[in-house]
């Protein structure tokens, strides 16, 4: 089993859940006593929430590169990055490394396309939506269609993330609040719906939406379980 290297506590609620689709993915498959051979980076969240609203994109990079390569040098084998605004410098953290990074729009692409869809809405961050980074590898290397909300909508998913998701919140006028950004989407075309945040499933269900959702925490992870097991 090859060890996975984890650049966690963005925010540290969906870093959890990594741990846990880890390690019960690799139990699943290998037997009850089995778990995920893995090392945890986590950062201090707040640290880099406050960079990211700054715009200091240099900083950021210089951390999660450094991240990596305590990573790499502690025997991981592969890298995952927890949170998806943050591959943003993916291709600086690979460059850094010798090990390889397992970007999380590759797998999430692949399971689209799997199930036949083309076009798609997208919802994140602020970053995430508006930046080309993400939505530019999903359209560029995988050809899909992608979409994002309008300006209004686009605070509206942000905000929740950082003021809400990020703390642990859940609340149920949020989950409306993105059932409806969602049904705008789908409106505007969206065959299905990427949860681009690694925390927004932990407010959005399969049953929020009336086309399918795609939960990039879980893909992500699950991926990884097949690298790690070499499938």
């Amino acid at each position: 089993m090859r060890t996975i290297g984890l650049i966690g506590g963005m925010s540290w609620e969906s870093s959890a859940e990594y741990y846990r689709i880890l390690n019960q993915g690799v139990r699943d498959r290998l037997g009850p006593t089995a778990s995920a051979s893995c090392l945890l980076w986590s950062f201090n969240f707040a640290e880099i929430e406050e960079l990211q609203h700054r715009g200091d994109w240099t900083a950021l990079t210089d951390r999660m590169v450094d991240a990596a390569q305590r990573l790499e040098a502690g025997g991981a084998d592969v890298l995952l990055i927890c949170t998806n605004t943050m591959h943003r410098m993916a291709g600086a953290v690979q460059d850094a490394v010798g090990i390889p990074l397992l970007h999380i729009a590759d797998p999430t692409a692949g399971r689209i396309k799997s199930a036949g869809i083309g076009k798609v809405g997208l919802l994140g961050t602020a970053f995430t939506m508006e930046h080309d980074f993400y939505k530019g590898r999903l359209a560029e290397r995988h050809g899909l269609d992608v979409i994002v909300p309008d300006a209004a909508d686009r605070a509206t998913v942000h905000r929740i993330i950082y003021e809400e998701l990020v703390a642990g919140k859940v609340l149920p006028e949020s989950r409306d609040a993105y059932r409806a950004v969602m049904a705008r989407l789908v409106a505007a075309g969206a065959e299905a719906i990427i949860l681009g945040c690694t925390e927004i499933m932990l407010l959005v269900r399969p049953e929020d939406s009336i086309v399918p959702l795609f939960d990039t925490t879980a893909i992500h992870a699950q991926a990884a379980i097949d690298l790690a097991l070499g499938e």
